[in-house]
């Protein structure tokens, strides 16, 4: 009996191989003369290489409505789901219910139908944080990403900022500390990784932890991870100041070479990157007749008038050094 079987399944396999070389063959050479057939997907034809004879058509296109030039307009065009993020505690994966109660048509739910979506909507937020660890890092991500759109930085700042946490949760950091500290900290420290700082004091505008907790954690967390962060930059900042005194370029870069001068003459040593910058766009202003006060770059810059007039004398007084040599 099983030998009966095996033949039988052997024979069933041989058939299924020649039908298989049938089609095959059927579907590459050309019944015509024999040659190479080939896809026309322009026109949805099947042609024959040698002939020219077509052997189907009307094809049915599998492939997308639209055009793509380049990979991110392929990404934005693509209908097959966000992307995974490192801003979202579940990275995106999990399923969301918005908040709309209407339904595929636009029409409005029924009251049953709205409570309805409002049991599934509180079930669906308990199924998404089922430990403690993953409440926390929602919690923390929704901080981060909070604190970020009100200090204007861009999306890369927030994704590092979400990965910096996630290593300090991973590596134990946290007991200790507060959730929003780490979080403020991770957010600071990835702001002067990308090039774009932000001062502790704006941090602490937009922070629910005192600016002494957060430069307290936030040198913890560079030390315990190993986070290679290079002193601020006076000229990252110099560019935002003068966007939001709605100043000339003329002025950013005659405050860009005031700032390096400073630097040539060691005047930067010791003194805080936000008042150097504060106060090189104001002597830029005034330098190109643009004149802006002192309050207004005081106000920009979140730094003192008596900063910027220290730091302002300063830069003047190497800028002279510089021409008199």
């Amino acid at each position: 009996m099983t030998d009966t079987t095996t033949r039988r399944y052997a024979r069933e396999n041989e058939d299924d191989e020649e039908e298989s070389e049938r089609s095959s063959d059927e579907t590459v050479d050309c019944p015509e003369c024999g040659g190479n057939l080939t896809s026309d997907a322009e026109h949805g034809e099947t042609v024959c290489e040698d002939c020219g004879l077509v052997v189907e058509e009307e094809e049915i296109d599998p492939g997308p409505e639209w055009r793509a030039f380049d990979s991110r307009e392929k990404d934005e065009k693509s209908r097959v789901g966000a992307p995974t993020t490192n801003m979202m505690h579940d990275k995106g994966l999990s399923t969301n219910i918005g908040w709309q109660d209407k339904d595929a048509y636009g029409n409005a739910l029924s009251s049953r139908q709205r409570e309805k979506m409002q049991r599934l909507r509180t079930w669906n937020e308990r199924f998404r944080t089922r430990d403690s660890r993953e409440r926390n890092l929602k919690q923390a991500l929704g901080e981060i990403d909070r604190m970020a759109s009100a200090l204007g930085l861009p999306e890369n700042v927030r994704e590092t900022s979400s990965v910096i946490y996630r290593r300090a949760l991973e590596d134990d950091l946290l007991p200790g500390r507060s959730i929003e500290g780490v979080a403020t900290a991770s957010l600071y420290a990835a702001a002067r990784k990308a090039g774009t700082p932000r001062s502790l004091d704006e941090l602490t505008q937009v922070s629910r932890v005192e600016k002494d907790e957060i430069a307290r954690t936030y040198r913890y967390v560079v030390r315990e991870l190993q986070l290679e962060i290079e002193p601020a930059d006076p000229e990252s900042y110099v560019p935002r100041f003068v966007s939001e005194l709605t100043l000339s370029e003329e002025v950013e870069r005659r405050a860009r070479q005031l700032l390096s001068t400073a630097k040539e003459q060691g005047v930067h040593s010791g003194k805080s990157p936000v008042g150097l910058a504060a106060a090189a766009v104001y002597a830029a202003s005034l330098l190109t007749n643009e004149k802006v006060t002192q309050s207004e770059v005081s106000e920009v810059a979140n730094i003192s008038e008596v900063t910027i007039r220290n730091r302002y004398h300063e830069l003047l007084e190497a800028e002279e050094n510089i021409h008199g040599l």
